[in-house]
């Protein structure tokens, strides 16, 4: 399970919503294992008066937080990482300075999905790689 919260610019980050959930996506596929049907993304367009951030960053500035079950390995989640960077980079041209990911882990009893606590649920998929 995973869950993504996306935040940038209203005028960068409305435009390339699509093609940037589609690059998370196929790279939690890989990375996590994720079923293809395993779609969670959230975008929060934000007005400049709503977003600071440092002076080093541009008006591309993302922040992607990835909420999951605990147990992934770290080179998972460092893979994870880079395969993001290296695909937003790529694919649309925002600098990696402008790439922020931060992982939030938690146990999955601390989950509530289709009406059972996490930890009870029959997942299609291994959270320990």
């Amino acid at each position: 399970m995973a869950q993504i919260k996306v935040y940038g610019l209203v005028d960068k980050l409305n435009p390339i919503k699509t093609e940037l959930s589609n690059i998370i996506h196929a790279c939690v596929i890989e990375i996590l294992q994720l079923s293809p049907d395993k779609k969670f993304h959230r975008f929060f367009p934000l007005d400049e008066s709503d977003f600071y951030h440092p002076p080093d960053r541009t008006e591309n500035y993302l922040i992607i937080e990835i909420s999951m079950f605990e147990g992934r390995s770290v080179e998972t989640k460092k893979q994870l990482i880079r395969l993001l960077i290296q695909n937003i980079y790529e694919k649309l041209n925002i600098s990696t300075y402008d790439i922020e990911i931060t992982i939030f882990e938690t146990p999955k009893y601390n989950w509530g999905i289709r009406g059972l606590p996490g930890d009870e649920l029959i997942l299609n998929y291994k959270v320990e790689i």
